[in-house]
């Protein structure tokens, strides 16, 4: 069986010849008991440190972190976040999530919405789905494009080659823009192949409590399939960047794509060194005598 640190390093996407189906959606580990003890161990490791970190990210109050959550139906976009917020003060995260755009955010830039959710100073702000959706179900259905009404892409056929060439580049100035200004970004793909899917589509119809998840738009789209493996490939080849790299998860094992998401999470806040904020002499010497005072209470 392969590394941690070894299918880690192959997740992130690296170079400008990006193939989608080089990277797996699963690396069929047995887990034994000992195997078992050991991701959980690991995995409650990480959460831990994460938590720490994010502690002196909230109160050092000077930078951010964006987590870019993209995947298909059903990859564990949901559980990935319910999951890694365990023990994460809830003051210091927002989880947006990005559906069809209101009449309101209709009329504004396709990044508009997504400006104003971006992490105030010391906060982690997750999109669960992103601005990547305007270059994912836009790009398998473009009359979405035509409902935004922009100038001189009325019609279909100008929904061509340049035009998404610039939306790749519109996307990667913003994210350029969030890094020169303070919020580091992290971007991950859930990778869950066709089966797996349908196992858990299934899984949904099967189970009550699960009914509430199932939509039968989420089936239609199924139906896309191919086209969109193409998307998001060319999606993620077009927008990575050394600043901002993707990150393809091989989401049809759950564990693994957890314990893989936080050590990215982990490695990421490791690299921005939060601190918490010194305190001033003054500052000092008043915590001094306000300690002596208090213990004055207690005589």
């Amino acid at each position: 069986m392969k590394s941690i640190t070894s299918i880690h390093k192959e997740t992130q996407v690296t170079t400008d010849t990006f193939k989608l189906d080089k990277h797996p959606t699963s690396y069929k580990i047995k887990y034994t008991s000992k195997i078992k003890g050991k991701f959980k161990s690991q995995l409650r490791k990480t959460l831990k440190s994460i938590s720490n970190l994010q502690t002196k990210l909230y109160a050092e109050d000077s930078q951010s972190l964006l987590i870019i959550l993209q995947g298909m139906d059903t990859s564990g976009k949901d559980g990935t976040i319910k999951y890694l917020l365990k023990g994460i003060n809830p003051q210091g995260v927002i989880v947006s999530s990005f559906k069809h755009p209101s009449t309101k955010e209709l009329e504004h830039d396709f990044l508009w919405r997504h400006h104003i959710k971006l992490p105030e100073h010391g906060q982690i702000a997750i999109f669960n789905r992103s601005h990547y959706e305007n270059v994912l179900i836009s790009k398998v259905h473009p009359d979405l494009v035509i409902a935004e009404r922009l100038h001189n892409h009325q019609h279909i056929d100008q929904i061509n080659h340049e035009f998404w060439m610039q939306r790749y580049a519109q996307i990667k100035q913003f994210e350029k823009s969030c890094i020169e200004s303070g919020t580091q970004v992290i971007k991950l793909f859930l990778n869950i192949s066709k089966d797996e899917q349908r196992k858990r589509f299934i899984e949904r119809i099967d189970n009550v409590d699960k009914h509430w998840k199932f939509s039968n738009a989420d089936i239609e789209e199924r139906k896309f399939w191919n086209k969109y493996q193409m998307v998001y490939e060319q999606a993620i080849k077009h927008s990575n960047t050394t600043e901002a790299p993707w990150f393809v998860i091989p989401a049809d094992d759950k564990s693994l794509a957890h314990l893989l998401i936080g050590k990215i999470i982990l490695r990421k806040l490791e690299s921005m060194r939060p601190k918490f904020p010194a305190k001033t002499k003054k500052e000092m010497n008043f915590m001094k005598m306000a300690k002596i005072n208090l213990l004055k209470e207690m005589a």
